[in-house]
């Protein structure tokens, strides 16, 4: 069990390092204007649905049930569709800071709909490790000073926050259907669904776009996007989501804005002081309080015990 949880932390710590590296990438992307959010977001999902059926081929087969597949459908709504639209767009919106803030409320949502979809205890554990990263993570963002392009809107706020949430729904409500299947499986299913409902909205957009004057940095920032940001990283989150609770998935949300700051000491836009090691050091405190917390299987194995 103990080199299962080792696995799924492995995948969930590679793909949120790669989500980390995404936003200020993104957010470069969409200054440049060039593309679109929009169509950035159906780059990323038909990206990710090529490459998701390209390995299908080379991996065992798995039969998927009609009942599953509708619930595939609804679960690429949440965890694919909403959760990357609303995030583009809400980024285009708004500063990288603002929405690596928001970010930070992704673990106290998903606590809470663990609570109502798996019945979930809220342990005080739980809670106080909840709050302890998320404090890591806004103080380090808060004493940021890395320099970011355009102003923060209500409006890019919002979406962001409806990105958080929508994710949160994924996590907790899908993941008995999302443990049934392999991540390929599941996956190459889910972003066909998502390019295909996002296509009505976002082909103006993709059609708009002068491919041929496209500097290669543009090139290079989305092809990241789509094969990192959106194709490794959804491969590994199923791992995470397979062996680890949702609110401890839920947890890694804090490393994106320790990546963002990291990159920017890198480059030289940003100094790291103690500030911001103290700030490291709660989010990773967090984390571990949190997955030290017991969960529903374990409370419930200590009530028979008693008896």
């Amino acid at each position: 069990m103990q080199d299962k949880n080792f696995k799924g932390h492995a995948a969930l710590f590679t793909a949120y390092i790669i989500f980390g590296l995404n936003t200020p990438l993104s957010k470069v992307v969409l200054i440049d204007e060039e593309i679109s959010a929009l169509a950035l977001t159906f780059f990323r999902f038909a990206g990710a649905a090529l490459l998701f059926w390209l390995v299908s081929l080379f991996v065992k087969k798995e039969k998927i049930s009609t009942r599953d597949m509708l619930w595939l459908f609804v679960a690429s709504l949440f965890g694919v569709l909403m959760n990357q639209l609303s995030f583009i767009v809400g980024l285009s919106l708004t500063s990288p800071i603002d929405a690596s803030v928001i970010t930070t409320t992704s673990p106290l949502l998903t606590m809470m709909l663990a609570a109502f979809f798996l019945k979930e205890p809220i342990t005080w554990k739980k809670a106080i490790g909840v709050f302890v990263g998320a404090a890591g993570a806004l103080l380090l963002v808060l004493n940021s000073q890395v320099v970011h392009h355009g102003n923060a809107s209500a409006e890019g706020n919002l979406l962001c926050i409806l990105s958080s949430l929508s994710f949160a729904i994924y996590l907790t409500a899908f993941k008995t259907l999302i443990n049934r299947y392999s991540a390929v499986s599941s996956m190459k299913w889910m972003f066909l669904f998502a390019s295909i409902c996002s296509l009505p909205l976002c082909w103006h957009d993709v059609a708009a776009i002068h491919y041929h004057t496209l500097p290669a940095g543009i090139y290079l920032r989305t092809a990241y996007v789509v094969v990192f940001a959106t194709f490794v990283s959804y491969l590994l989150i199923p791992i995470g989501q397979k062996f680890l609770r949702p609110t401890v998935v839920s947890m890694y949300n804090y490393l994106q804005p320790i990546v963002s700051s990291l990159i920017a000491v890198a480059l030289g836009m940003d100094i790291f002081g103690w500030t911001k090691g103290f700030a490291s050091l709660l989010v990773f405190l967090g984390v571990y309080i949190v997955t030290q917390s017991k969960s529903r299987a374990q409370t419930e194995r200590e009530k028979k015990d008693k008896k």
